[in-house]
């Protein structure tokens, strides 16, 4: 049967800001990223991002291909990414660009490399941490874009993905992406175990586009070097970052940073207690989340924000506003449907808390197998066409 093919997200990544330190110059560096593919695909295309940069950023060499073990990709399938026919390609401070197509096959559950080289001075900026099973890079001192193999005197690993921002495949029209959307609970783990749920369970027609940003809230950011690292606030985020094409449905799990931050200015000055939000305001802002995503044509679903007993800034006014939004979310038909996170991994008998072996130990993030918890509970009819 034939089908037209088209661009669909087949993997993505939000743009944020990486904490400040001396350090954050590099130059004569690769960076490598094998990425899982969800579904078949002819080509391919990469945007590349320099959304958070304070300064133009110079690509001196892209390049594309199928992943091997470890940081290896398999030979001869290296394949030059081009930027309107050239190697090199400058993105200004704040811009992005999208590459030529690249023509590299591709099947479900294969991985893609993209390595990118830095000849110049690069300020690393650009970037999010990503974390979870089926993610992390590598870095190598010098020029080993197109090698097979990253030296390994000279590599190291990394979970920071720098201006990497999203990877479409050429594929049947038909398939499909779903954005998770959120912090550093979703920049962590459980999408990625929704991604193999999918690799296992689903048909081959839909993707996963992971846009998370540790320490983001929905309602405020931090404009200083101390805090930016913990990123954007949602009305900056949200319409840079959701729509992918080939995306009709979108994830949001956001809003526990709104409530866990403020704890006064005699405690941390960046930190008032004027950004305590209400939860009117939580829930107006997320309002305005799906407004957008009606806009870009998509399904919204709502993920209730877990359990923080524990947590160093708890205190049970906190939870009373965790539970009067997660109460919204379950009960509003603004969206397509809640995803009750909450309770699948409170305790049954103190809600409050984490269900036993779903504590990471910090009492805000989820162990491995609560994050596996987390993406079954993602409903079975958004793995499928």
């Amino acid at each position: 049967m034939h089908t037209t093919e088209g661009w669909i997200t087949a993997w993505g990544s939000a743009v944020s800001i990486r904490p400040r330190r001396p350090e954050n110059y590099g130059k004569n560096l690769t960076l490598r990223y094998p990425v899982t593919m969800l579904f078949d695909g002819s080509a391919l295309r990469i945007t590349l991002d320099n959304f958070c940069g304070t300064q133009p950023v110079k690509f001196s060499k892209v390049c594309a291909a199928l992943a091997g073990n470890g940081a290896d990709i398999l030979p001869k399938t290296s394949r030059p990414v081009l930027f309107g026919g050239l190697t090199e390609v400058t993105i200004p401070a704040g811009g992005s660009v999208q590459s030529d197509p690249v023509p590299l096959e591709f099947k479900r559950g294969e991985r893609v490399s993209i390595s990118m080289y830095f000849a110049d001075f690069v300020e690393l900026r650009s970037s999010v941490n990503v974390t979870g099973p089926l993610s992390g890079g590598y870095f190598s001192i010098g020029d080993y874009a197109a090698e097979e193999s990253l030296p390994r005197d000279y590599t190291n690993n990394t979970n920071w993905y720098y201006f990497l921002s999203s990877i479409e495949a050429r594929t049947d029209g038909s398939h499909r992406a779903i954005v998770c959307f959120g912090d550093s609970i979703t920049a962590q783990a459980w999408p990625d175990f929704l991604m193999q749920r999918i690799l296992d369970e689903g048909d081959g027609t839909v993707s996963v586009v992971r846009k998370a940003a540790s320490g983001s809230r929905i309602l405020r950011q931090y404009d200083n070097i101390v805090y930016a690292s913990y990123g954007l606030r949602g009305e900056v985020r949200f319409p840079h970052e959701v729509p992918n094409p080939g995306a009709d449905t979108v994830i949001i799990q956001q809003g526990i940073n709104d409530i866990i931050h403020p704890v006064g200015v005699d405690v941390n000055p960046f930190r008032p207690w004027s950004d305590m939000p209400t939860a009117e305001e939580l829930i107006e802002g997320t309002r305005r989340y799906i407004r957008w995503a009606r806009e870009f044509g998509m399904r919204v679903y709502l993920g209730t924000l877990l359990p923080i007993e524990g947590w160093r800034t708890y205190a049970p006014f906190r939870d009373k506003l965790r539970q009067e939004f997660n109460n919204w979310m379950r009960r509003t038909d603004e969206a397509d449907g809640c995803i009750d996170f909450d309770k699948a991994l409170r305790d049954p008998v103190y809600p409050t808390r984490f269900a036993e072996g779903f504590d990471s130990g910090d009492h805000l993030h989820p162990s491995q197998e609560a994050y596996k918890k987390m993406a079954d509970t993602v409903p079975e009819e958004l793995l499928r066409r």
